[in-house]
């Protein structure tokens, strides 16, 4: 009973029961209401998360690959690339394209992932290793007007926001 009251308490609860309301008390009944409203389904992401994306942008770059006819293996168990750090490890793309072009999908380009990169693109120069970032002007911190798109730029990598351009899908092995 103090839920329905309290519930229909915040019909007016903006204009009038904010003024003679606790504001402790006010929080107690938005979180109340919060928790017993009934939550949207699932997104398409969330969905395509729980099938093995780590992100609503591989998600996002899957779906435009199959609407446009390409088979997409994301992250196939065959296509992993050794790469040395101080001990071995293997680097496993998002995507790659049937030219040959590997596609890494990133929302953030944290430095563990550009120390990654320069590893892989040194010791495999003959990958073409190219980005779909988030936002591609990000800066990379805080502090520091390197943007994501520089970073690539300086390492040699080519990028994009969003999804793969169609020039991209379009090269052929020769000129990847």
């Amino acid at each position: 009973p103090l839920l329905l009251v309290l519930v229909r308490m915040k019909v007016d609860m903006n204009q009038r029961a904010s003024k003679v309301m606790n504001p402790l008390v006010m929080t107690i009944v938005h979180r109340m209401i919060r928790k017993t409203s009934k939550r949207p389904t699932s997104s398409p992401v969330d969905r395509g998360i729980r099938e093995g994306y780590r992100s609503g942008l591989e998600v996002q770059v899957a779906h435009q690959l199959e609407s446009l006819g390409v088979a997409v293996k994301y992250e196939d168990k065959d296509s992993k690339i050794p790469y040395q750090v101080e001990e071995s490890r293997t680097y496993t793309p998002d995507f790659i394209l049937p030219n040959g072009i590997i596609i890494e999908t990133k929302g953030r380009f944290v430095t563990a992932d550009r120390k990654k990169h320069k590893l892989v693109r040194e010791q495999h120069p003959e990958k073409d290793i190219r980005f779909v970032f988030s936002n591609s002007r990000t800066k990379i911190s805080k502090t520091s007007t390197t943007t994501y798109g520089m970073g690539c730029a300086k390492l040699g990598f080519k990028y994009a926001d969003k999804l793969i351009p169609l020039a991209w899908l379009k090269e052929t092995k020769d000129e990847s």
